[in-house]
């Protein structure tokens, strides 16, 4: 299972960043908390402070084509808001 899927980089989590040091990821549903700090641990060589995790319902989406009207759903998700300890931080685009 592969904890982490990818940061999530949005004008919000920017903010976040900034101010308060957090950065967020998405995530495998099947992770917790402990899982998720060790792998954040181990792939940047930081140490984190605390994990906060969300859940995200799928939505119906409906779109009208040439076929007629198609509906479906948008995956679900697992996020998680990770605390970093004061003067650590990561750098996304070096690691690249």
């Amino acid at each position: 299972m592969e904890v982490l899927k990818k940061p999530l980089l949005t004008e919000k989590v920017a903010q976040l960043t900034e101010k308060l040091n957090r950065f967020v990821f998405k995530v495998d549903h099947r992770a917790n908390k402990i899982q998720i700090k060790a792998a954040i641990e181990d792939m940047y060589g930081v140490t984190v402070v605390a994990v906060n995790t969300m859940k995200y319902s799928g939505k119906l989406k409906t779109r009208s084509t040439k076929a007629g009207i198609v509906s479906g759903r948008v995956a679900t998700y697992k996020k998680a808001v990770i605390t970093l300890k004061d003067g650590e931080t990561i750098d996304f685009y070096n690691t690249l």
